[in-house]
């Protein structure tokens, strides 16, 4: 299968792209800022079958043919695209800059919906889009303070994957959300530290791998909770 994981650098995003990489049979590109980061994450593949991208979330829209352009390069059709790219500000919600919250917003809802939107008319039919939320983006979950904003634009991306898996229905491309609990990784550590996570950024990249190979059979338009904590 060709699969585009995006922020595969590091976190979750490496888990996803190198348990997706043990099949020879998977392509995949993963993106992010960094290139070493990226090259690392490539080099660690056991059948050298990740590519990458270097792209910037927060100006995708600077260059708008970027992204597609390299897609092709490495593939001409998209099977599975995992929006999984993100960032937080852990900051209250007076002290957080309008700078810092429109950047959050970015990288965690414009972003995404742009690489959909760039990368649609590649998609097979049976294609499936994951879209990667928080618990603190899920209606009726526990809010902590310092996440305001990044609570907001993970809603924003749940929201949209419901309304984008009604109107693919006639290209036959599912679209799903996974709402996420606490993971241990970078980003869990700087926005609570000292917590330990029950569960590591290998075992949620299994989960979220399989569900992207396999969850459109079962599932469209869903948000879906991955939570033991919340934190």
């Amino acid at each position: 299968m060709n699969i585009i994981v995006t922020g595969g650098s590091n976190g979750i995003g490496k888990e996803i792209a190198l348990y997706l990489s043990q099949d020879k049979a998977n392509n995949i590109i993963i993106t992010g800022r960094s290139s070493e980061s990226l090259k690392k994450t490539s080099s660690l593949a056991p059948n050298r079958n990740i590519s990458f991208i270097v792209s910037d979330f927060r100006k995708l829209h600077h260059s708008p043919d970027h992204l597609r352009n390299n897609v092709e390069l490495v593939f001409k059709k998209v099977d599975v695209l995992i929006n999984n790219a993100g960032i937080l500000y852990s900051k209250k919600f007076a002290e957080t800059t309008d700078e810092q919250g429109r950047e959050m917003m970015e990288v965690n809802f414009f972003a995404p919906v742009f690489v959909i939107k760039t990368l649609l008319p590649l998609m097979n039919k049976g294609a499936h889009i994951v879209n990667i939320s928080s618990m603190g983006g899920y209606q009726g979950s526990v809010k902590f303070m310092g996440l305001s904003y990044y609570s907001a634009s993970k809603a924003a991306i749940a929201c949209i994957s419901e309304c984008l898996a009604g109107e693919f229905k006639e290209l036959e491309v599912s679209v799903n959300c996974l709402a996420l609990g606490s993971v241990q990784t970078e980003m869990l550590e700087n926005a609570f530290p000292g917590y330990r996570a029950p569960v590591s950024a290998a075992e949620m990249g299994k989960f979220i791998a399989d569900f992207a190979l396999t969850g459109n059979r079962f599932h469209n338009g869903k948000i879906i909770p991955v939570a033991l904590t919340t934190p």
